[in-house]
């Protein structure tokens, strides 16, 4: 029996770094070729085609590139691919999953994972998280689900995965939900669905849309926002306390920013929906909605300001960011 054909598509990060020359650290240095050849057991789950996509770390990659990667990754499964498997640094994983589950158009399974130690290190999970990845990208269980994280043999949806720990292997959680789902001995097992996913249809010739990213803290006089819109950012995520407050005195400058662009209004906690009518302080949730922003819901910072930027990318009005934010995933 044929093996399924799996494409692997290498953009550097631990996974992949080595011991620089002469230097005192590791940098992104081994192939895509070279990750899957050092791990032989995947030959016996698949037939896999790799290729370098990237050399850089995670906190390198650009929203340029990960459009580019979607395209590329939805033409590899029209060519014959059962999966796709991104391979990258850990810093940013989480939102290179969440653009590709917005970009990518395809039920084919599409799995991004990495490494917290480096191929030098004893211990290293690299190869045992790329095996599991390709797993996941060959089988029926994750067909439909949209981009996944797979490392620790445990499966994270997209718009629920977070980095929480800056070293740790098992760093990767989804607070809100937990794994949808895990990986044992040849076995995919999936136990939960999110409900609906949403697809952001980019024009051929897009152009960046500057989303600034604040996150608001105790005693914030607000003095950076003026400057927002001077620098050229054409919108803006606030990460606000808890359910979504900030001091008083930054209600009248988020008013007025949300009159010139979009705002959109979430939780520096990571974890939990922005509340909508439970406090009424000037500089509460509610007042900030009254106000003109737009409510983050379930999505946190990051997410949100990718969510915003791919939005405004795709020529959305303002009354269609405020729409797909209080149905980010169609339902």
């Amino acid at each position: 029996m044929a093996l399924p054909e799996v494409a692997v598509l290498s953009l550097g990060g631990t996974i992949s770094s080595t011991q620089t020359e002469g230097g005192s650290g590791v940098a992104p240095s081994l192939t895509g070729e070279a990750l899957v050849e050092d791990v032989p057991e995947i030959s016996e789950v698949a037939e896999v085609s790799a290729e370098s996509f990237r050399q850089v770390p995670g906190s390198e990659l650009t929203l340029e590139d990960l459009i580019e990667l979607a395209t590329e990754i939805e033409g590899r499964i029209d060519e014959g691919a059962t999966g796709v498997v991104v391979t990258q640094g850990t810093d940013t994983i989480e939102e290179t999953c969440f653009v590709l589950d917005l970009l990518v158009d395809r039920d084919a399974p599409v799995v991004v994972t990495g490494a917290m130690r480096n191929p030098t290190l004893p211990g290293a999970e690299g190869p045992a998280n790329l095996l599991a990845s390709v797993r996941v990208a060959t089988g029926e269980a994750a067909r439909g689900l949209g981009a996944v994280v797979v490392l620790n043999d445990e499966i994270h949806a997209a718009r629920f995965v977070q980095k929480t720990h800056t070293s740790n292997p098992a760093t990767f959680r989804s607070p809100l939900v937990g794994p949808v789902g895990y990986v044992f001995e040849d076995n995919v097992r999936i136990v939960t669905r999110p409900v609906g996913r949403r697809h952001i249809e980019l024009p051929e010739e897009t152009r960046d849309h500057p989303v600034a990213l604040y996150t608001v803290g105790l005693g914030d006089d607000g003095r950076l926002l003026e400057q927002i819109g001077r620098l050229g950012y054409e919108g803006l995520v606030i990460e606000a306390f808890g359910v979504g407050h900030v001091p008083s005195v930054m209600a009248e400058p988020l008013e007025s920013l949300a009159n010139e662009m979009p705002v959109v209004l979430a939780s520096r906690t990571g974890s939990g929906e922005v509340h909508r009518e439970t406090y009424g302080f000037t500089g509460s949730e509610s007042d900030l909605l009254e106000r003109g922003l737009i409510s983050a819901g379930m999505l946190d910072g990051p997410k949100a300001r990718l969510f915003l930027s791919l939005l405004l990318r795709s020529e959305a009005s303002r009354e269609e960011v405020a729409e797909a934010f209080e149905h980010p995933f169609g339902t």
